[in-house]
């Protein structure tokens, strides 16, 4: 996920539109505050009624004039009774009383951690988007709507929360769009932690109040489309939407463009209304019409041109960060359509078939684990794709995805890819001296996927070569601190992600392997043990140094960093 920009001044711009609004919160925020106080509307587009006088009351984006409206009928959502799709889950067996037991203990203790962060959220950040785990502050890179609050609204509902939940909705549904802490919204980040949270927690609970204020957000997010081809700002500067002054940019993640369709499709689904559906089905049919052009056929770029709808320019490809979510809501996607809209089966199978083929690797380690992992590559053409054997904590969705893709689409080489993939992040874990696995990392790639063996000669000669420092290899590999296996890390955090605990839950899900839930429970213990403060969890900079060395204090003491984002707690403990 990415980091929104803060800001900390505003200057009024467009006067009767927008007037200066900022204003403070306690000490623990300096935030400068948008406010969007008018609502006059924009004259009336040529052969459109008059604009009708502007409303009073709350800030209301959906009486704000589209400026390009969408031609033609919209996309309706799939019509007919839903196909019976495969089952997913594993036919467990009656559990026994030892393992019950066990299971309910690890439960509990993962629930406390929940609980403990919470009510540190609540006592000192309640209402902003994050607190501050070490310092007891709070952020607001979120537009100030309260993410980490929203987020977390169906988890509160899981664990059985209910005072928690109670008080948590009464402040949701007052969240205020007509007020903003950013300049710049992050549609992607808004849609999958505040519409994501709205209407997952109207899902369990019915309560309408929640698909209320799920619309309310679905109104705004669907002003980043109001541009001349429909293609929306991921972006957005909301001051721009209301001078009825936007396009979309020519330099886009592809994940930002491609990640919208599950939330806005479920808003389609509980409302009634095809709008939101019709935005991403527009987006969809692109992803669909130009998967085959690109340099690397089956996938789509990071990087494409949403100004002028090409998808086909740029040459690096991934799974991982920037394109992660694009291919993961591909399955999904299908199921939640009932398997009754067919393009999602299509760009699933397409772009997991090259990315079998190009992406995936089998790293060589000191155990000759058969496991896999998932590089970049860069190509101009699918016969000049050169794989960088890169690793990332977020690319470890992949498990998961190529899991259910194979259950969902009967592939079973798919579960056992997904397995692998996961298998590798679980061995990732295990490899550091924290038991957590950092960021971004690389390996040597095996030559072969079926029988890789331990070349320790080789490793050396890889290190040294990526580093191309005229040091001693083994001296190298002390000073950056390299377990055996990795050829450099180039990204030492650990920022509380989700994404292999996911997998390992999915798998265990679809396999019923029981050494999973042990895995699980070994990674919550490792990353408690180096996250917890005296509030709550914080990101750790560094998980390379042993739990010896930060005891001796040979990095001050701590590694953490005063960051918590509202995944922590919303994925990663769920």
């Amino acid at each position: 996920m990415i980091s929104l920009r803060r800001y900390t001044v505003f200057i009024a711009i467009a006067a009767l539109i927008l007037l200066l609004g900022g204003y403070f919160h306690e000490p623990i925020v300096s935030q400068a505050r948008y406010r969007f106080k008018s609502q006059v509307p924009l004259p009336a587009a040529p052969g459109e009624p008059p604009a009708q006088p502007a409303p009073t009351g709350p800030f209301r984006w959906d009486v704000v004039p589209t400026q390009y409206p969408v031609a033609g009928p919209l996309a309706q959502l799939p019509a007919g009774p839903p196909q019976k799709l495969p089952r997913v889950q594993h036919e467990f067996q009656t559990e026994s009383g030892e393992h019950a037991k066990t299971r309910k203990e690890r439960q509990a203790a993962v629930r406390r951690s929940f609980q403990r962060c919470w009510e540190a959220y609540e006592q000192h950040a309640w209402g902003h988007d994050e607190l501050a785990p070490l310092s007891g502050g709070a952020k607001d890179g979120f537009g100030g709507w309260a993410a980490t609050l929203v987020d977390n609204l169906d988890v509160l509902w899981i664990m059985g929360l209910h005072e928690d939940y109670a008080e948590a909705v009464d402040a949701a549904v007052n969240i205020d769009l007509g007020v903003s802490t950013t300049e710049t919204v992050n549609v992607f980040e808004t849609t999958i932690r505040h519409l994501g949270g709205f209407l997952s927690a109207y899902d369990l609970s019915g309560d309408k109040r929640l698909l209320l204020k799920a619309r309310e957000f679905g109104e705004m997010l669907l002003k980043a489309f109001d541009t001349p081809n429909r293609l929306p700002i991921t972006r957005w500067k909301p001051q721009k939407a209301l001078m009825g002054n936007q396009e979309a940019d020519p330099v886009v993640l592809v994940a930002e463009l491609g990640s919208l369709t599950m939330e806005f499709t479920r808003l389609s689904q509980v409302t009634g209304d095809n709008k939101w559906y019709d935005a991403v089905a527009r987006i969809t049919r692109l992803f669909d019409k130009q998967q085959e052009k690109t340099h690397l056929p089956g996938m789509w770029p990071v990087v494409v041109n949403a100004k002028v709808a090409e998808l086909t320019e740029d040459t690096f490809f991934s799974l991982g960060a920037m394109s992660d979510s694009l291919y993961e809501y591909f399955p999904k996607m299908h199921a939640m359509l009932g398997g009754l809209e067919p393009v999602y089966k299509k760009l699933y199978n397409g772009s997991m078939s090259t990315a079998i083929k190009n992406n995936l690797y089998r790293p060589m380690t000191p155990g000759n684990e058969d496991i896999l992992m998932s590089g970049n590559v860069r190509a101009t053409s699918q016969e000049l794709a050169r794989l960088d054997a890169q690793g990332q904590h977020l690319v470890c969705f992949a498990g998961g995805m190529f899991a259910l893709g194979g259950k969902l689409f009967n592939e079973p080489a798919h579960v056992e890819i997904g397995k692998k993939l996961t298998d590798g992040c679980i061995w990732a874990y295990k490899a550091l001296p924290l038991g957590i696995m950092p960021e971004v990392f690389n390996m040597v790639a095996c030559d072969s996927r079926v029988s890789c063996e331990w070349d320790e000669d080789k490793w050396r000669r890889e290190v040294k070569d990526r580093h191309a420092e005229k040091i001693d290899a083994d001296e190298l590999i002390k000073h950056l601190r390299l377990p055996k296996g990795f050829t450099d890390i180039s990204d030492r955090r650990y920022i509380l992600r989700p994404e292999a605990i996911e997998s390992v839950f999915i798998l265990y899900r679809i396999t019923g392997e029981q050494y999973l839930q042990d895995v699980a429970w070994d990674m919550f213990v490792a990353i408690t043990n180096a996250t917890t403060t005296e509030l709550a969890n914080a990101a750790v900079s560094d998980v390379t140094f042993s739990t010896a060395e930060l005891a001796q204090g040979t990095t001050g003491g701590t590694t953490q960093f005063d960051s918590m984002e509202s995944f922590w707690m919303a994925e990663t403990l769920k």
